[in-house]
């Protein structure tokens, strides 16, 4: 398999909140929000991610967009990224989050996207309910593809009802295999029903049914290794995430391990 293997800064959710061992997501993006807001220290801390992005062996993200929010971010922040990105040869292939509740910011979201390089939107858009046609209109308008992300689906028929019509290939699905783990539905086979539709991958681990305790590869009951062997037989060439946001701890270790453990299977199946 040679899919991009990506890192995606939504690892870091909790580390601003000083990992406090519960889940609150309004929390970790409340204080990523507040630790990224000012100007004058944005280049430096957004660097500093980056750069240990790196040190873990990654040259590619798919960019949590809380590190460069619609709330709060100017014309500058959004330049200063992609100065940061470009001096240390950092790749942004996709984007994941939320990317707007209106056109407006949702044109804002595409601008940002294609600033940064970033060719794919995985994540929540509550837009696509309510002016479907809008959204299709601004993917076209920036070349850009939207993957719709499963969290509390428990199908993929029900993945690909909220999805809709692929528009010309313009709206796919992005899978979070962590979130079927904690439905409940084995992610493995949900690759096999979404198939072509898939855009990205968020690759993750979970270590139990009906909660979402994110883990190290092969510590939990999603199966990455047979999500890997189902998406080389549908024939999905895109980026795969490593992914896991944990609570209550630092991740770098566990991420550095998975992402060994990922390429090694990689390198298996292929």
């Amino acid at each position: 398999m040679n899919n991009p293997v990506v890192f995606n800064t939504a690892n870091f959710a909790y580390r601003q909140a000083g990992y406090p061992g519960v889940s609150d997501w309004g929390l970790a993006c409340r204080t990523t929000r507040l630790y990224l807001t000012p100007l004058e220290t944005y280049e430096e801390r957004f660097d500093a991610m980056v750069a240990e992005v790196q040190a873990m062996g990654f040259d590619t993200l798919d960019l949590w967009t809380e590190h460069l929010a619609l709330r709060w971010l100017t014309p500058e922040h959004v330049e200063t990224a992609a100065r940061v990105l470009g001096r240390r040869g950092m790749r942004v292939v996709s984007m994941a989050g939320g990317f707007g509740a209106t056109v407006e910011e949702f044109d804002l979201s595409c601008r940002i996207a294609r600033r940064l390089g970033a060719r794919i939107l995985g994540g929540g858009l509550d837009l696509l309910k309510s002016d479907r046609a809008a959204v299709v209109e601004k993917l076209e308008q920036y070349d850009l593809v939207y993957g719709f992300e499963n969290h509390p689906e428990k199908t993929p028929q029900e993945v690909l009802e909220k999805a809709g019509d692929p528009a010309g290939g313009r709206i796919g699905v992005c899978i979070d295999t962590g979130w079927f783990g904690t439905q409940g539905y084995d992610a493995a086979e949900a690759i096999r029903r979404l198939g072509g539709r898939l855009v990205n991958v968020h690759l993750k681990d979970v270590l139990r049914e009906g909660t979402h305790e994110t883990c190290r590869y092969g510590r939990g009951v999603v199966g990455i290794r047979r999500c890997l062997q189902a998406l080389k037989e549908v024939g999905y060439s895109g980026p795969i995430d490593v992914e896991h946001e944990p609570e209550g701890f630092d991740p770098e270790a566990d991420l550095k391990a998975s992402h060994a453990l990922l390429r090694q299977w990689m390198k298996e199946i292929a």
